[in-house]
Order: structure tokens, then sequence, then C-alpha cells
């Protein structure tokens, strides 16, 4: 088995996924992709708060609906990525969780700003519920507090570990924006400590 982290930015609707292995001293991106977090079948499961461009859809069967689609599309889509990883002989340490903000929905007073803080809450809530039910411990951190944290964690400088994420390119291409080398700096990090447990750490 080959020892391995996850690291995941996510998204409304989608979850940036990067699978980071170790060798002896040498880090590679084994896997790069979009893991879609919900159901393109279903209209409106990528923005289920929303009923239009800045309105809130009305609690009622309809949002029901939609928050059920989501966490079950959602959490077989983890599931599946975890159980594939396994298959392909990775024994994956722990995750890392990327998102935009951890702010509590309710404490947010902007009724539009609140909407996107709910679909976050949401889709961060299903990636982290999916990992928690597979054994794989995870810590969630926000987009713009990565920089800091990998300081301490990897003790190297910024510029160190920007050129470190530029080299780590996978060499099967595709796209290598913010997205993906967020991803990959979390899960650089869950890489280099030992998790001994299945559990949620909340860093903000």
């Amino acid at each position: 088995m080959t020892v391995a982290a996850l690291g995941l930015t996510v998204k409304s609707g989608w979850a940036c996924a990067v699978l980071l292995t170790r060798t002896g001293g040498s880090l590679r991106v084994a896997d790069c992709r979009t893991v879609l977090l919900s159901d393109p079948d279903v209209a409106d499961a990528r923005q289920p708060y929303h009923a239009g461009f800045g309105t809130a859809r009305a609690a009622g069967a309809g949002l029901s609906r939609l928050l059920t689609s989501v966490k079950r599309f959602g959490g077989r889509s983890i599931s599946d990525l975890l159980r594939a990883y396994r298959l392909a002989g990775h024994q994956i340490r722990g995750a890392g969780v990327v998102v935009g903000s951890l702010v509590d929905p309710r404490t947010i007073g902007n009724a539009h700003i609140r909407i996107h803080a709910l679909e976050g809450q949401l889709f961060r809530t299903v990636v982290t519920t999916a990992l928690s039910r597979r054994g794989v411990a995870c810590s969630i951190w926000r987009d713009r507090d990565l920089p800091t944290v990998a300081g301490e964690r990897l003790r190297k400088s910024e510029h160190a570990v920007r050129a470190a994420l530029a080299d780590l390119r996978p060499d099967a291409g595709g796209p290598w924006r913010a997205e993906q080398k967020a991803a990959t700096l979390a899960a650089w990090i869950v890489l280099m400590r030992r998790v001994r447990r299945p559990a949620v750490n909340t860093v903000k």
C-alpha cells in the first residue's frame, strides 16, 4: 500500500480532489480530478438554497428534496472516490478539506451572503460526513489560512511552498489553478503528520 493523503477544495456542487502520495522522501500527485457533489440531473441541486439570484428558497418540500438529493449524491461520490483509491493500493492517512468560510450562516445579516454560507456549510458537511463514515480523519482549513498553516506545519517559507506546488503539478497535465494547489497543500500538511483515529478538526 502507498501512503497517501487526500486534499479537497470544496465548492458549491463540486470539489477538486487531489491524492498526494509519499514514497521515501518524494511527494507525487497521484490523482487530480473534479468530484461532483450534486446530481447534474436534478435541477437546482448545485445551489439548493437559491430560488433565483439573491433570493432564498422557501422552506418546504422542494428545499427538503434538494437537500436530501445533495446529501445522498455527494456522500456517494466521496465514498466511491475513497473506494477507488483504496482498490488502487493507496493507504489514505487522512484528508484536508479547504473551504472559503467557516462562518455560521445564522450570524449573517445579509440574505444573499447567508444563502451562500448555507450552501458552503451544506457541501462541507456532506464531504466531512462521508469521510468520517469511511474512517478517514480530516481537518478543515479556510483557503486564506493555508499559507500560514503550511508555514507552521511544514516549516517552509511561503516562497518555498509555492515553488514546491509548481513542481508537484501532475505529469498527466490538466488544470493547475488555485483549487488544485489548495487541495494539494492541504493534503501535504496532512501527509506530514500522523493521524491516529477518525475525527473532524475544524481550524478557524
